[in-house]
């Protein structure tokens, strides 16, 4: 098969150009350290750029966004059978409890693959088993397929009563939306919040801070809820970390998965607290689609060029806080009638 691939390997007869702007600064606190940073955003949506730069305005006024980095971790989950359902327990029992041995498979499989957490589940006589792995800079798709096929190999010789079904058993979960993913996390999990004044809120969103985080619970927490919406109530992630991955070069369909998340909102003494909540922000500064020129002068640029420490978190903070500008800035929008029309009819027409 892979002496097929390579022979159907051609070069791309073009390069797709996708519209390309720098918005902000944005003000990010980094473990209380405030930076000023703009960032890339390839989109054809056009109002998305004059949106998130309202957003990092407002954001830079009140203070700046504080970015708190929960965990990261990337996943691959394999498909075992047994004879019963029985058997199939019995052995993820025992997987589970060998988890110590598990990870040294994991390490031997790559120089930078570290096992976080070996998650099992027995479905009939279906065994799966969620690998997740740290993969460092790197997003870790190649690297989670990997050290998940190292894991099923040493799992199929230890234990000859179980036989493969699939290296993928899609409960890692990879660019579907899914509960396992918003629970356990799959790439970043990030937390950007602001506290906006008052008279700012009011000033530059032409809305009061009662208001917005009145629409924010009708319009993301109820609406989502009528919509069956899973795990994830929010206006529109999905536009900002579309346009984010595409001009850092990342895989843009895990922009599924990153659209789940919870905008939280709430006032106190007058002000406006705003806050975005995203369990499945995917990045890397190292791996397939961070060679091309543009890609490598957009991470520097942000300062997340692979010799910094850390990139792939800064990287993944810099998302974080784009996302709560547009975001923000959508929801002021949206309490003011006529307003969203108007601008979408005056910049793309």
């Amino acid at each position: 098969m892979v002496k097929d691939l390579k022979a159907n390997m051609v070069k791309p007869d073009s390069v797709a150009s996708v519209p390309m702007k720098w918005v902000g600064p944005l003000t990010v606190l980094f473990a209380d350290t405030a930076e000023e940073v703009s960032v890339p955003l390839a989109t054809y949506e056009s109002p998305l750029w004059p949106s998130v730069d309202r957003g990092a305005r407002v954001t830079a006024k009140a203070g700046g966004i504080s970015v708190v980095h929960h965990g990261a971790c990337m996943t691959r989950s394999i498909c075992c059978e047994a004879e019963s359902a029985r058997e199939a327990s019995s052995c993820a029992e025992r997987i589970a409890e060998q988890e110590v041995a598990y990870a040294e498979v994991v390490s031997a499989s790559s120089n930078y693959a570290k096992l976080k957490e070996l998650q099992t589940e027995v479905i009939g006589k279906l065994l799966y088993v969620r690998i997740a792995i740290d993969s460092g800079d790197a997003a870790g798709h190649n690297m989670a397929t990997k050290a998940a096929e190292a894991v099923l190999n040493a799992i199929l010789k230890q234990y000859p009563q179980l036989s493969y079904v699939s290296l993928s058993g899609n409960f890692c979960t990879d660019k579907k939306v899914s509960a396992v993913n918003a629970i356990s996390g799959r790439g970043h999990h990030l937390t950007a919040e602001v506290t906006i004044p008052e008279k700012i809120c009011k000033k530059m969103l032409r809305v009061s801070p009662q208001d917005l985080h009145d629409l924010n619970y009708k319009k993301n927490f109820v609406g989502s809820t009528i919509a069956g919406s899973l795990r994830s109530a929010n206006a529109h992630y999905a536009n900002m970390l579309l346009a984010f991955y595409l001009a850092t070069g990342q895989d843009a369909a895990n922009v599924v998965e990153g659209s789940q998340g919870i905008t939280y909102t709430d006032v106190q003494n007058g002000d406006l607290y705003f806050s975005v909540n995203l369990p499945n922000i995917i990045v890397g500064t190292v791996g397939n689609g961070k060679n091309l020129d543009f890609v490598q002068e957009n991470l520097s640029r942000m300062g997340c060029e692979l010799t910094t420490t850390s990139s792939a978190k800064r990287l993944a903070g810099l998302a974080a806080a784009t996302v709560l500008c547009g975001e923000l800035s959508l929801l002021a929008a949206l309490t003011n009638p006529g307003e969203l029309v108007k601008t979408h009819l005056k910049l793309e027409r």
